[in-house]
């Protein structure tokens, strides 16, 4: 089989104008083109579109992510297709990829196989500048931050406490701790400062979770980048900073528009942190395809605990959308991993392994249906090395959840590969529900309530200790008036604990909360556990490496 870059290559694109009008019914007069196969969808013609019934939402999710992949974005864009393919006004709302994974460990993030979105180098690298944008409007207020405190620090910011951090979209482990205005007095004052990747910058939650300029402008006020020296919050309207910031992110608001290789309709935009923040493309691109299409098919980061935890109870809670449904990825791989099955001998035929791992899927179909209260079926992603008795235990194990399992060959068969699945879904979507859509916790409950409700109805933790740092931070941030915020639980992806190594579903394990953060203006509280990274590093053998130019100008080695 090719590999996802020859089969991006080799794709015959359409128009991008002609995928608008065909497919969603948008002029070529309201979408602002980027070459012939991206586009940007004008705003004010969006917004003309709000007395538009809402289309039906379906949320793609999986088990806890393990090292060879799960392939949910692929499944995604599989489904999406599929859906297309029988007729179905559709699209797919995905997250923009950073550069940070393109280049680092993951590689690109736009699908695979015969199931992506396109144009794939496009997308992976630069796309339509929207991280560009990001990364100048975080910098512009840091560097506001520095210039105000040089000119005579008029509010009085402690420079100690300033939590505002520089940002770019490529991995750097040098820049996550460093010193600046070294030089001498005309330089600045010097204080300890640091980088942060675009992706896990507030300004991207803050993006991905508002609704209109004038939202975007409120939002990025309401930013705290520090305290006083009377440990005030100060926040980025303080410091005069939003309007500037607003206007560079002014066309970055508008989706990007771009196509399946089956010619499909996906608004791809944005691309928070799914771990420092809610990991969710953006609720303009989500309303957007909602009021455009019948169905709307999108992906949550990570696996339900963290993923669909957040797109639950920060972006629906924000935003007031509902899924309809939602589709939880599965693989044989993933299966035996969570039952005790080393890496590299996931190929071999291993059906205890495969009942030992249902235990973590389990927990995760529990938590949709009785806690998120949202019917879902299961996505078996088949790969190569999967018997068909693996396979048809999966499908068996499943079923005895009271729940269907549908086995989809997307990744080497496209959209007919995932008719079985999307057909699940289209009866998923029209059957009476018997469960009725909620929120893992209350908005008046305490921040340690918010906290405490999430580890133990969906970690199955036993209790959450704090480090005495991140218990007085939380006090502060109460004091200041934002106990009633959601929070973001920041922990590792590979285990309902905060122990990476720790497979399956565990119980009673403690949750230990590190480190505590404000992000004010995307309207959350982040929640640290155990040892996450805001900048990662790069590995020993970067995807980089393998990435090349040919001399006709063809992009090689990206995946």
């Amino acid at each position: 089989m090719l590999s996802d870059i020859e089969i991006a290559n080799a794709a015959v694109l359409r128009p991008i104008k002609d995928v608008a009008s065909e497919t969603l019914g948008i002029e070529e007069r309201h979408l602002v083109p980027y070459g012939h196969h991206k586009a940007k969808v004008d705003l004010t013609h969006l917004a003309s579109l709000a007395d538009r019934p809402l289309g039906r939402l379906v949320l793609v999710t999986a088990l806890s992510p393990t090292p060879p992949g799960e392939g949910k974005t692929t499944t995604t864009v599989g489904l999406t297709d599929a859906l297309h393919g029988l007729g179905h006004s559709t699209v797919a709302c995905l997250r923009e990829p950073s550069m940070g994974p393109v280049f680092g460990m993951k590689g690109g993030a736009a699908g695979g196989g015969y199931s992506q979105v396109v144009p794939m180098t496009d997308i992976n690298l630069h796309f339509t500048g929207d991280f560009a944008a990001l990364a100048a409007a975080n910098n512009l207020l840091a560097a506001l931050i520095d210039n105000h405190v040089h000119h005579g620090n008029e509010l009085d910011i402690d420079v100690r406490s300033v939590t505002w951090k520089r940002v770019l979209d490529v991995n750097d482990r040098a820049l996550r701790e460093v010193v600046v205005a070294l030089g001498g007095h005309v330089n600045g004052f010097p204080r300890e400062d640091g980088f942060d990747i675009v992706v896990a910058s507030e300004l991207m939650a803050i993006f991905c979770l508002t609704e209109s300029w004038a939202d975007l402008k409120r939002r990025i006020g309401d930013i705290v980048i520090g305290y006083t020296r009377a440990m005030k919050p100060v926040t980025a309207r303080d410091l005069g900073a939003h309007g500037a910031m607003a206007a560079l992110l002014r066309d970055a608001l508008a989706p990007n528009l771009v196509q399946t290789l089956e010619g499909a309709p996906a608004f791809v935009h944005g691309g928070p942190f799914a771990n420092i923040a809610h990991g969710c493309s953006s609720v303009m691109a989500t309303r957007a395809g909602l009021r455009l299409a019948d169905l709307v098919v999108t992906e949550a980061g990570f696996g339900a605990d963290l993923g669909a935890e957040k797109f639950v109870d920060i972006k629906c809670r924000k935003s007031g959308l509902r899924p309809d449904v939602a589709v939880v990825v599965a693989t044989v791989r993933a299966l035996k991993y969570h039952g005790g099955v080393a890496l590299a001998d996931l190929g071999t035929e291993d059906i205890g392994a495969v009942e030992a791992g249902m235990v973590n899927l389990r927990r995760h179909l529990d938590n949709i249906r009785e806690v998120y209260g949202i019917p879902c079926v299961v996505a078996v992603n088949r790969f190569p090395s999967d018997t068909d008795t693996e396979i048809a235990r999966v499908v068996d194990l499943v079923a005895a959840e009271g729940v269907r399992a549908y086995p989809a060959t997307h990744f080497a068969d496209g959209g007919l590969g995932a008719q079985d699945l999307a057909k699940g879904v289209l009866q998923a979507l029209d059957e009476p529900s018997p469960y009725t859509f909620s929120f893992t916790y209350d908005d008046d409950l305490s921040l340690t309530g918010k906290v405490e409700a999430i580890a133990t109805r969906l970690y199955g933790a036993g209790l959450v200790t704090w480090d005495a740092k991140a218990r007085r931070r939380l006090t502060r941030i109460e004091r200041d008036g934002y106990g009633g915020l959601p929070v973001c639980v920041a922990k590792t992806q590979y285990s309902f604990s905060t122990d990476p190594t720790v497979v399956g579903a565990p119980s009673g394990h403690e949750l230990h909360v590190r480190e505590v953060r404000l992000s004010a203006g995307a309207g959350f509280v982040v929640v640290v556990c155990g040892d996450m990274m805001t900048m990662p590093g790069l590995p020993r053998d970067p995807s980089a490496s393998r990435i090349d130019l040919a001399d006709d100008g063809t992009i090689l080695g990206l995946s």
